[in-house]
């Protein structure tokens, strides 16, 4: 089961809405490229068959997501006092002193011009993350060794 926010939920759901209106598009673009003829070589019409797979599999794998994903109480988790999902904080690397702010999500959204770090939850440091309080220092294992990091605040 993955955790994800309400927000994240919305824009999963707005892009299966974008994905299924696209359909017409695609089916469009087949009937198109079919009409032109000889199939075997039609390089169109392979074309368009490959990108209407690849965006049923999406629709497939994000329906499923949204199924079995679980919606996390914001207001719960605040209360809580501890990092998890949606949460915004400011944490310290111990060994260089650079701080930073961090924001555990469940699906990355990609969006490069955010002014902080996004952290899945099924990375190896947004497990490490997960449920630290302020004060603590999370061990985070990294392919180039361990890091630690002191959990500042939750913002």
């Amino acid at each position: 089961m993955e955790l994800i926010t309400n927000e994240e939920k919305v824009q999963l759901q707005e892009r299966v809405d974008a994905l299924i209106a696209n359909r017409k598009v695609l089916v469009a673009r087949i009937a198109e490229a079919r009409a032109q003829g000889d199939l075997k070589e039609n390089a169109d019409y392979h074309a368009a068959r490959e990108d209407q797979g690849m965006e049923e599999a999406e629709i497939k794998r994000l329906q499923e997501k949204l199924d079995t994903a679980q919606v996390v109480d914001q207001a719960a988790a605040a209360e809580a006092a501890m990092v998890f999902v949606g949460s915004m904080v400011r944490m310290r690397e111990v060994e260089t002193d650079d701080e930073d702010e961090f924001r555990l999500v469940g699906e990355s959204s990609g969006d490069p011009f955010v002014d902080y770090v996004e952290v899945t939850v099924s990375s190896p440091m947004g497990q490490a993350m997960l449920k630290a309080q302020v004060g603590e220092t999370i061990r985070v294992d990294t392919p180039r060794g361990v890091k630690r990091f002191e959990v500042l605040e939750l913002l």
